[in-house]
């Protein structure tokens, strides 16, 4: 088979990530294609671990550069164990993050640098990046509102849903510079339509994008 073809759902906190890949999911299986799903950090065992140390271990006091290293090592696990051989088999591998995020809340964020943070991403990616990466933009000022909500069903809260939305502004603000940076990769989406809206307007960017990328075109059906 083809190279396979790598998505990345990427926001703030609160975006909605998690309901639009869910409605992805779906629309993918309707359509009868082969498909991965995954999510950093935890799209592997080790990566479970890591995304213990992060997310539920409040008491842990961890720097901003070993922060950035441990969400490396998720990727370069995730990577060589997951995504790279589902690409290989020709799958459409679907990532809740990827290295955009590292970039925004280490890099930006946590005052890590950009530089820094995309070389150890391409180190720890074997210098693969999504094909595609969907941004859901959202207003820093409704992060704590949809978290709060959200965490009452998953029980987790990270220490990012809990920052400031001075912080949360920083983040936005970075992915936004990413994806005028890189406007053929990431597209923007509006956050604050309808669920539905969402994700019609995701299919329509993503049927674009895989034909306008010219790789196993028969995957997607118009």
């Amino acid at each position: 088979m083809g190279r396979g073809y790598f998505i990345s759902f990427e926001g703030l906190d609160g975006a909605g990530k998690t309901t639009q890949i869910d409605l992805f999911e779906r629309w993918l299986a309707s359509q009868g294609i082969t498909y991965v799903r995954t999510r950093e950090p935890g799209g592997t065992p080790l990566g479970l671990e890591i995304r213990r140390l992060l997310f539920q271990q409040p008491e842990l006091t961890i720097t901003p550069l070993a922060e950035a290293f441990l969400f490396q090592a998720d990727r370069a696990q995730h990577f060589e164990t997951l995504v790279l051989p589902a690409l290989a088999e020709g799958k459409i591998v679907v990532s809740d993050r990827c290295f955009d995020s590292s970039i925004a809340y280490q890099g930006v964020g946590q005052g890590v640098g950009t530089e820094l943070v995309t070389r150890l991403s391409l180190i720890a990616t074997q210098g693969h990046a999504p094909d595609l990466t969907i941004f859901l933009d959202l207003d820093p000022a409704l992060v704590q509102e949809r978290t709060s909500l959200s965490n009452r069903e998953r029980h987790e809260q990270s220490r990012f849903d809990r920052a400031s939305e001075q912080f949360h502004n920083k983040l936005r603000q970075a992915f936004l510079e990413l994806a005028r940076t890189y406007p053929q990769r990431i597209k923007v989406v509006d956050a604050t339509q309808t669920p539905e809206q969402i994700h019609q307007n995701i299919i329509a960017l993503t049927q674009t994008h895989f034909r306008a990328f010219n790789t196993n075109q028969s995957h997607f059906k118009a």
